[in-house]
């Protein structure tokens, strides 16, 4: 079995161009997280049942709009301020150190979520990661495309 989540999406998102590539995904609408599980799903031959999918979405998004987006919002929105203000800029250091706490939250919860379904010796195909880009596929095919090659690049 593959490393756990957390460590797989360290992992993965070292590798050239997929942190780009996940950002422009996520500006298209996204979740990155949901989209790495995704990742994580195909590289552990876990076949795809788009029930399952649906499970993936109904955790990932609500805690994504409820406790990731608001924190990632008010960092966004302070970083200008942050600039020429050191305490603003420490306190947006903070907020950046919860917002992954948050993700890497998620991601525990996704491989709880995952963690029984079965896996099975097959190559990687990309059909839990397109289907869990949902329109931002459409949006940003190059970046999909990006993470279909680095997830299959891997060892």
């Amino acid at each position: 079995m593959l490393s756990d989540l957390w460590s797989f999406t360290l992992d993965f998102y070292a590798r050239p161009g997929v942190e780009q590539a996940c950002l422009k995904l996520q500006a298209d609408g996204a979740n990155v997280c949901a989209l790495l599980c995704g990742v994580w799903m195909d590289r552990r031959g876990v076949q795809f049942d788009p029930e399952r999918a649906r499970q993936i979405g109904q955790l990932a998004d609500p805690w994504h709009e409820t406790v990731v987006g608001p924190l990632r919002d008010v960092r966004t929105r302070w970083k200008a301020d942050a600039i020429d203000d050191e305490e603003l800029k420490a306190l947006r250091d903070r907020l950046k150190t919860l917002e992954l706490d948050a993700e890497r939250e998620l991601l525990v919860r996704l491989q709880r979520l995952t963690s029984e379904w079965p896996e099975r010796k097959a190559e990687p195909t990309g059909v839990w990661l397109e289907a869990l880009a949902g329109g931002a596929a459409q949006g940003s095919p190059d970046a999909l495309q990006i993470l279909l090659r680095a997830g299959t690049d891997i060892a």
